[in-house]
């Protein structure tokens, strides 16, 4: 049974069903890869709700380019997008103790709209699917800024750990590149940077490590590597009978979409994404 989402999505809930459910983030990213990790999941889940084969998405007029039509009567499928808004910022004038109005600033804000067709709900011309971009680690340390250093922890049991800017891998760690996700998401999610500020607000400790195996679950599954069996494992250890913050659940789609948009080729013909 799928589990109902809230006007019109709960993050925490699509997370906690992709963490529950082997395949599903796999699924998700061969089909919708050039969206967000979000999206990727709403889109899933709504082809899952309404029984529409799941496939490629496009908008109205996205199709259109393509030579397909939207078959009348079919109902879109709601993203998560950017807006940018303009804004009205009010100052009080301190010497006429009266309010002046700047306007022209715009600032971006994320809302819902129902603007994509899946490839089952349209006819025309045959559709091309665009090849699935490689993944590179040195493509995703350079865009994310983060370097890797060599391993010089002296206890055996650790199989990587990151500070600051950087993250360290053991040459004999067991699934180097969950371990890799793992330290890459310490970084991404700002654990590190908690860790060298003293008066500021720190994650606890057993929520930092969910969102790093949560993080290290989305890439392993999305890029069809071994090791998300694994952190599964960890995140029910660490989280035993609670759920995952909504917060947490934003930061962990935030994070690994970085990782994995840092790491994958740039093709000409890939779509924008939302």
């Amino acid at each position: 049974m799928t589990t109902p989402l809230k006007a019109p999505a709960e993050w925490s809930v699509l997370l906690a069903e992709a963490v529950s459910t082997p395949g599903l983030i796999s699924s998700a990213y061969t089909r919708f890869w050039n969206y967000s990790v979000g999206n990727q999941l709403l889109a899933q889940w709504q082809c899952r709700l309404r029984g529409i084969p799941p496939g490629p998405i496009n908008t109205f007029l996205g199709w259109k380019d393509l030579g397909r039509n939207v078959r009348k009567g079919e109902k879109a499928l709601i993203l998560c997008m950017p807006i940018q808004i303009r804004a009205k910022e009010v100052e009080q004038n301190e010497s006429a103790n009266e309010p002046e109005s700047k306007e022209g600033r715009t600032f971006k804000r994320f809302l819902y709209r129902a603007n994509w067709f899946t490839l089952a709900q349209t006819d025309g011309e045959p559709y091309v699917p665009q090849e699935l971009p490689t993944w590179s680690e040195e493509r995703a340390l350079s865009a994310l800024c983060i370097s890797r250093v060599p391993f010089d922890h002296t206890d055996g049991n650790v199989q990587g750990y990151a500070i600051a800017k950087s993250v360290s891998i053991s040459p004999i760690a067991f699934l180097a590149r969950r371990t890799l996700f793992h330290e890459l998401a310490h970084v991404v999610l700002g654990h590190t940077e908690e860790a060298l500020q003293i008066d500021a607000p720190h994650t606890p400790p057993t929520l930092r490590e969910v969102e790093a195996d949560s993080v290290a679950l989305i890439c392993c599954e999305s890029l069809g590597l071994p090791g998300s069996e694994y952190c599964r494992g960890y995140i029910q250890h660490w989280l035993k009978s609670e759920k995952i913050p909504e917060r947490s659940a934003h930061k962990i789609f935030k994070a690994a979409d970085q990782i994995l948009r840092g790491g994958r080729a740039v093709t000409s013909s890939a779509m924008p994404t939302v």
